[in-house]
């Protein structure tokens, strides 16, 4: 018996834009990521009613990066299921779920090099408090390649799609049929307007991966990410819309690189810019976002650049 997979996407309110999960209807339920930690009894149990089904249904949750917005109410989401359901994380973004910590020292790694914040670290520490459910162990590690059985002939394959983080996984539903990248595809970014990613030569290999070889037939976005011209992406897109989102983001990457690349071989000068060191960057690129805000990917992105250029200077 063929089993009809059947996606719905379960939305939580979240600050200035709200987050997303999705509920994968399988002979064994599945949820792909799990916003904060209020996402469970405010987004996903509503709208799971609604569809006739419950959380404690649930058996997979399947986790595809470790930041704050995606694994904050897996402890509380994993609790309702009463223990039963299998918690998946790539084994590089674990720490991130097992320890809040995590979230404060790689948050303060790259912003206190560039922002003047005093009370970075006891903000940070306040929010990862507020908004993570709780530390836990991942049930299950994977690394890319893996194959997940949902029951009866739904499987799910795990792709590693770093770039993101180090630990990014894109989920495919029988083989491509739906797949679920979580933020690893970045387009013109989220709210914030520009695209978050800490490695940008992995991103960009993942992006073409995606395009060239999985092709999925339905992508599923973590948020409603960016065109270029502001207007929002739906988080649900079909082969011709992913397709385009995808090679929108490696083009918007191919711009990036070549003004942080002239910035970085013109040599770095800090300035009263609140984009200082990477001035130049948003003058080129014409961004007006505030680098300031949480979350904010600009510094996070421009200090990946950084990185590599350091690294092949040397």
């Amino acid at each position: 018996m063929t089993h009809e997979v059947r996606i719905h996407p379960l939305f939580s309110p979240w600050g200035r834009f709200g987050l997303y999960s999705f509920f994968i209807d399988a002979p064994e339920p599945a949820i792909v990521d799990t916003g904060i930690a209020s996402s469970p009894a405010e987004g996903m149990a509503p709208a799971l009613a609604k569809l006739g089904r419950r959380i404690e249904d649930v058996r997979w949750i399947l986790l595809t990066h470790g930041h704050i917005d995606h694994i904050g109410g897996a402890h509380d989401l994993w609790e309702r299921t009463g223990r039963r359901a299998e918690v998946v994380i790539h084994e590089a973004d674990a720490p991130m779920l097992r320890s809040r910590r995590a979230h404060v020292e790689n948050d303060l790694s790259v912003r206190q090099q560039y922002l003047n914040d005093s009370a970075g670290e006891a903000s940070q520490t306040a929010a990862a408090e507020a908004v993570i459910s709780g530390e836990m162990e991942p049930t299950m590690l994977v690394r890319g390649g893996e194959t997940l059985s949902l029951g009866g002939d739904v499987t799910v394959s795990v792709h590693s799609v770093p770039g993101h983080t180090a630990g990014s996984v894109a989920y495919a539903v029988n083989g491509r049929e739906a797949v679920f990248v979580g933020d690893a595809v970045q387009i013109h970014g989220a709210a914030n307007g520009f695209p978050g990613f800490e490695d940008p030569d992995a991103y960009r290999a993942s992006v073409r991966s995606l395009r060239d070889e999985i092709r999925p037939r339905r992508l599923y976005l973590g948020h409603p990410f960016r065109h270029a011209d502001g207007a929002a992406y739906e988080v649900e897109l079909d082969a011709d819309q992913a397709r385009e989102a995808l090679q929108e983001s490696l083009a918007i990457e191919g711009r990036v690189d070549t003004a942080a690349h002239g910035c970085l071989c013109a040599g770095l000068h800090s300035t009263d810019s609140v984009y200082s060191p990477f001035a130049p960057v948003a003058d080129e690129l014409g961004y007006r976002g505030d680098p300031t805000l949480e979350p904010s990917p600009f510094f996070t992105t421009m200090h990946g650049y950084r990185t590599r250029f350091d690294r092949t200077s040397s």
